[in-house]
């Protein structure tokens, strides 16, 4: 069993430090890649406040299909372009969104989702997975969030 102890007064920056230590200490040594993302995934809902859903895509051929996640039932396949995830992937960029609505093509798999926060996880130069976070609350996501969770997919790739 894990605990890991959460500081909610925490600054943002310690509670990524935070984050990224539990994360680093549960892929610690298991090849599993589902396993880990099914860890990580239930880490960051631990440890992060306003999320509605927390997860995964994987890179499969030429589309995104469902990882492990914690929230409401998913889109199972995305493509690439389409949605906030599907730019993400194509582009290799992170897609920090303050208001899904606004977003050209939005994906509404969960309708209380107002903002949305896409990093890829590159290996070998490869996008190969996408770590998505949803919120329900509009402009949820700020410089701090996409820098935590940006050294997390960084520090994850291989690892999943």
């Amino acid at each position: 069993m894990y605990a890991f102890d959460i500081d909610p007064d925490a600054p943002k920056a310690q509670l990524y430090d935070d984050l990224h230590s539990a994360a680093m200490a549960l892929v610690e040594g298991e090849p599993d890649g589902i396993a880990n993302m099914a860890n990580v995934a239930a880490l960051i809902w631990q440890f992060l406040p306003d999320l509605n859903w927390s997860g995964f895509y994987r890179m499969v051929e030429d589309e995104l299909v469902l990882g492990p996640f914690v929230g409401k039932p998913a889109c199972i396949r995305i493509a690439l372009g389409s949605g906030v995830c599907g730019t993400a992937a194509a582009s290799g960029e992170t897609q920090r969104v303050e208001d899904v609505h606004a977003f050209p093509g939005h994906i509404a798999c969960d309708a209380a989702s107002q903002s949305e926060l896409v990093v890829p996880v590159l290996h070998d130069g490869q996008v190969t997975h996408v770590i998505d976070l949803d919120s329900p609350r509009t402009g949820r996501f700020d410089a701090e969030d996409q820098a935590g969770i940006e050294r997390l997919a960084r520090s994850l790739a291989g690892r999943i």
